[in-house]
């Protein structure tokens, strides 16, 4: 079976290895619990979940998308780590949860289903594939008219640099060694200048500040820091 074009191997493994701790938020995984709630509110309220049909691209184990499907969304999962979906399977299957959780690839789901969702979310992912640029587009082009699309990402300079992977990797380590590559992060204006080319209007960003005394995150709005997310919404 072919690999999809535009997927890094790589960095594939990288989440095999640690597909596992997904759901251990004291281990390499954890912050992810610890943003949850900043990233699941950031996508609440701005769009209405209850009852939106969402799909979260490069789901991993299925973080955010639990709490968009407790918000009422009929939800799908799509990653290409097959360790990681069947972590994510048997953990909402623990928790009563029909999450429809799939090994395929955004531009494949944009050929089946295109125009059928209220709401994309894709966190975290867009640093990890060789051409982010078509990961935005496919996503676009699963959007309704008006329906909602959110990006989380790293910011590419020398602050990211020394916050998220130096500090983040290597001195505070709480991200895996090796997560990031500095060259594959993304600056906020390319981040608009691609959702423009694929039909997609920006509506606001926002920053999570990362406190390493008390380790814990808060939300800067209208900020563009190391960590950022943005929401957008598809022209109709």
């Amino acid at each position: 079976m072919n690999q999809p074009s535009n997927v890094d191997r790589q960095e594939i493994d990288k989440f095999d290895r640690v597909a596992k701790l997904w759901w251990d938020p004291d281990g390499k995984m954890g912050m992810l619990h610890v943003i949850n709630p900043l990233r699941s509110a950031f996508v609440a309220k701005q769009a209405t979940l209850q009852d939106a049909r969402a799909v979260d691209v490069g789901c991993g184990g299925g973080i955010l998308t639990e709490a968009l499907a407790k918000a009422g969304a009929t939800v799908v999962g799509i990653d290409q780590s097959s360790f990681t979906l069947d972590i994510a399977r048997q953990h909402a299957s623990q928790n009563g949860l029909a999450i429809d959780y799939r090994l395929q690839t955004v531009e494949q789901l944009a050929e089946q289903e295109a125009g059928t969702f209220d709401v994309v979310t894709c966190m975290e992912m867009l640093e990890h594939v060789p051409d982010p640029a078509a990961v935005v587009n496919a996503c676009a082009r699963l959007l309704k008219p008006g329906g909602h699309a959110f990006f989380s990402t790293i910011n590419r300079n020398l602050k990211a640099f020394l916050f998220a992977i130096v500090g983040g990797e290597y001195v505070l380590r709480i991200l895996p060694r090796g997560t990031h590559e500095y060259q594959k992060l993304i600056r906020p204006d390319e981040l608009r200048s691609w959702t423009a080319d694929s039909g997609l209007e920006f509506i606001r960003i926002a920053s999570l500040m990362y406190n390493p005394l008390t380790r814990n995150f808060r939300v800067a709005q209208r900020r563009e820091d190391v960590n950022y997310m943005a929401s957008f919404i598809k022209k109709g």
